[in-house]
């Protein structure tokens, strides 16, 4: 994954970030204050590897991310990863499936653009022979609600994570 550049981005001014991800590297993320509103009636459905990258995302998944289908396939999901977003939401994710058992939560999104769209998400693990060879998430529009508590709790959250 490559550093986010100026020029990707819709109009606005823009925050600067360095991200670490779980995969060990990091970047720099340009993030603007525009939220994309989820559309009604979609679902946006990606899959994965066992290492979390990118395998197959649906026309709504690629329309929500402002990516292209060949920009996303092979890369880490994470590439979504909104610096708003806790890294014990990603840790809980990830202990979740490696247990095999489905993941459900609410997740910041970043776009291509800078700009950002809310997602409530479920992941499930893909077991064929007993072995799990990948995770399919599916993604439904979230209540305004549910964004209100979880921007409270994530910023909380990033706060103590800050401090640790």
């Amino acid at each position: 994954m490559k550093d986010m550049e100026p020029v990707q981005l819709a109009e606005g001014p823009y925050r600067e970030h360095r991200l670490c991800y779980y995969e060990g590297f990091c970047r720099t993320v340009l993030t603007l204050d525009k939220e994309v509103p989820y559309p009604d009636g979609k679902l946006i459905v990606s899959r994965t590897d066992t290492k979390g990258n990118i395998t197959h995302g649906n026309q709504s998944f690629i329309d929500m991310s402002g990516f292209t289908r060949e920009e996303l396939i092979g890369q880490p999901h994470s590439i979504l990863r909104h610096p708003d977003m806790p890294a014990a939401a990603f840790a809980d994710l990830w202990a979740t499936l490696q247990r095999g058992v489905t993941w459900q939560g609410y997740v910041k999104n970043l776009r291509k653009d800078g700009c950002y769209y809310w997602v409530f998400a479920t992941a499930i693990p893909n077991i064929r022979n007993d072995q799990v060879i990948g995770y399919t998430s599916v993604r439904r529009k979230p209540s305004r609600t549910k964004i209100n508590e979880c921007t409270e709790l994530y910023a909380r959250m990033l706060a103590e994570e800050k401090k640790a």
